[in-house]
This record gives structure tokens, sequence and C-alpha cells, in this order.
């Protein structure tokens, strides 16, 4: 008899997320083995913002997960972890929060990207996207995967740039469905 086939990340769920991706239903508090913080040599940034359902409502409980090159646009970089994770239901708001560093351009035909990672509720597998910036003109017009996106689209993957109390903040809000839905790529 063969043995049956392991499930795949995409089908599973665990052992970082509880039911319905909720820490509220706990009673103790979802330790996960990765933060919110990505630490390295280069200019500080946050990331921030919500993931909107079809009706334009908040989804409180989402989860995303970014993974980015380093300042220098490398993605291997033996002294740098670019991988994160981020809870909707962290915040008050709804909101996703990284503090991290802003990476460089990995080539000379690309921009500075993140690639993020939704996972929620309702989703038979995570989907992907890219958080581009939004004080990287020339280079945005130059990358080779955002000029194939139509150019109405392009702003739902260009986060803005937002400078408060001497702190860089990125805000990119992920629209799910809708008039504003957010580009996701097939990988």
């Amino acid at each position: 008899m063969k043995a049956p086939t392991p499930l795949t990340p995409s089908q599973t769920v665990g052992p970082f997320f509880t039911i319905g991706l909720s820490q509220l239903q706990n009673l103790e508090p979802l330790e996960s083995p990765v933060s919110n913080l990505i630490e390295g040599e280069g200019n500080k940034i946050s990331i921030a913002g919500r993931v909107f359902d079809g009706n334009n409502e908040v989804i409180p409980d989402a989860l995303i997960e970014i993974r980015q090159a380093n300042a220098s646009g490398d993605f291997i970089d033996p002294n740098f972890f670019g991988f994160a994770r981020s809870h909707t239901n962290d915040d008050p708001e709804g909101r996703f929060l990284f503090d991290t560093i802003k990476p460089g351009a990995v080539s000379e035909v690309e921009a500075p990207y993140v690639c993020a990672t939704v996972f929620m509720r309702g989703l038979l597998t995570h989907v992907y996207t890219r958080i581009y910036f939004s004080d990287e003109k020339e280079a945005n017009s130059i990358d080779q995967i955002l000029n194939q996106v139509p150019k109405t689209r392009r702003k739902s993957l260009i986060a803005q740039r937002n400078d408060s109390n001497g702190k860089i903040l990125y805000e990119f809000n992920i629209h799910m469905q809708g008039d504003d839905e957010t580009v996701f790529f097939s990988l």
C-alpha cells in the first residue's frame, strides 16, 4: 500500500495559526516564531496597512508575511533574515505593521520591492502581491514586473510614503476585491 501524500503548507493551518486566525479566542497570547521586525543595515522604515474585503470593510483576522532583500538588493545574505509576519488582529484598528529596512533593487531592471503573502479565512490558498515604494518613481518606471501591470492598476502595488515624527512610514492597504482590488500574482 502506498503511503499518503503529506500535506503541503498551503493545505494545512498551523502550528502558527489558530482557528480563523484569531488570537482572541485563545486564553493565552499566540506565540509566533517570527515577529514583525526585520533588522539590518540600511534606512529604517515601517510598512502599515489594512486588509479590506469586497464591501470595503476591514478584515480583522488576516495574516501578512513579507520577504525582502537587504539594503543592497541581496535576497541571499547569511547576515540578514528578510522575513517577517504580522497579524491584523494585533492592532485595535485592524492594521498590520512591519518595522524593517528599505530594500535595495535586486537588479538594474527592478525597483526596490517587498514580497507580501496574504493568509485569511475564506481563501483556499494564500495570495501573493508586491509592495513598491512611492518615492522610487524612476526605478518603478523601469521595473519589468510593475510595467506588465495595466497603468490603472499599478497604484494598488505602490505604498505611499508618509514621514511623521522623524520616522518613515509607508502606507499600503490590501483590497481583496472591488474597484480598488490589489493586483495579485500567480506563482
